[in-house]
């Protein structure tokens, strides 16, 4: 057999060396700490998530996650800062349904678009709704709700966490398929809305479960309905509102993981492994469980096919309100 030449003993060695290159690369990943981005205050439930997240997900990465709380225009302000940060892996975001699905179809002037500049990782949780009334109020059931409502002249308020929120397209739902009219008030903050139901300065509201049962067990607030399909444990006495002859109202919120579009897939690969494996360990799945979240912890694929079912689905919701939030 002729002997290689050295120019083909060159070329072998540089293909050796290339090959040796792109693992290690890929291995190197992450050599820094991480940003977790959410767009809610400290002490909210989302930012419970992402804490809990972010520690467990450190501990697996061997780098600190940091909680980066931008809270603001229903988490539009955070989801806008990752869409626009570098595709490196490191800046991540706390996406919900709310500054995900419903915003693009909501606000024709988002400066960001979440299904071209981010790319979901993993849905980790999920949070049901509650239909809540003021401790005070005379309602005492859906019906009781209902029947008052009709009965009504003008609207029924509905206290919300801002325009384009899951609640207050929920009370769009609700009044739609309950018949009677509903007008939403939107507060700029959770604890000015909160405030508002535990004062009666509106009829109810959609408070998430994880938000809504501390609230619920201390005396502050009643609870006449959960959108989920079945009774939460944290709330075994609330129907559900299939139980309360409304199955259609059954919208719940998400909490996905993003990266901005055109992150590196082994990156992506990486971080979905990790952040199932955190958030299905079973001390951060209890502390998510008792904060009233349902966990998760899907694969990107599975993440993908959620995101555009949610997408088409709220873009109908906001489409059938006639809402424009410019």
């Amino acid at each position: 057999m002729p002997h290689p030449t050295r120019r083909e003993l060159l070329i072998a060695a540089g293909a050796v060396a290339l090959g040796a290159a792109v693992p290690a690369q890929a291995q190197s990943f992450p050599d820094r700490a991480l940003r977790l981005a959410v767009g809610f205050p400290p002490g909210s439930g989302p930012d419970v998530v992402a804490r809990l997240l972010a520690q467990r997900l450190g501990e697996l990465l061997k780098q600190q996650v940091v909680v980066d709380n931008k809270a603001g225009a229903g988490g539009q302000i955070a989801a806008q800062g990752v869409a626009k940060s570098p595709a490196d892996g490191y800046g991540l975001l706390l996406g919900e349904v709310g500054s995900i699905a419903i915003a693009p179809p909501a606000f024709s002037k988002l400066p960001y678009d979440p299904a071209k500049e981010l790319v979901g990782i993993s849905e980790v949780v999920r949070s049901d709704f509650l239909l809540v009334v003021p401790a005070n109020s005379p309602h005492q059931s859906v019906a009781d709700f209902v029947k008052a409502a009709r009965a009504k002249a003008d609207k029924t308020n509905f206290g919300t966490f801002g325009a384009g929120t899951p609640g207050h397209f929920g009370a769009e739902l609700f009044a739609e398929a309950a018949g009677f009219r509903t007008e939403p008030i939107h507060y700029r903050a959770t604890g000015d809305a909160v405030t508002a139901i535990v004062a009666g300065d509106v009829a109810g509201a959609f408070v998430s479960t994880a938000l809504g049962a501390a609230q619920i067990k201390g005396g502050k607030m009643r609870a006449l309905a959960t959108t989920a399909a079945s009774r939460s444990p944290l709330l075994p006495e609330v129907p559900t509102f299939a139980e309360a002859g409304y199955p259609r109202i059954d919208f719940a919120a998400w909490f996905a993981v993003f990266a901005p579009a055109g992150t590196p897939a082994a990156a992506l690969d990486l971080l979905n492994r990790q952040i199932v494996a955190a958030v299905q360990s079973p001390e951060t799945k209890a502390k998510l469980q008792e904060a009233g979240f349902s966990v998760l912890g899907t694969s990107r694929a599975d993440t993908e096919k959620m995101l555009k079912a949610e997408a088409a689905r709220w873009a109908a919701v906001v489409k059938a309100t006639g809402f424009n939030g410019d």
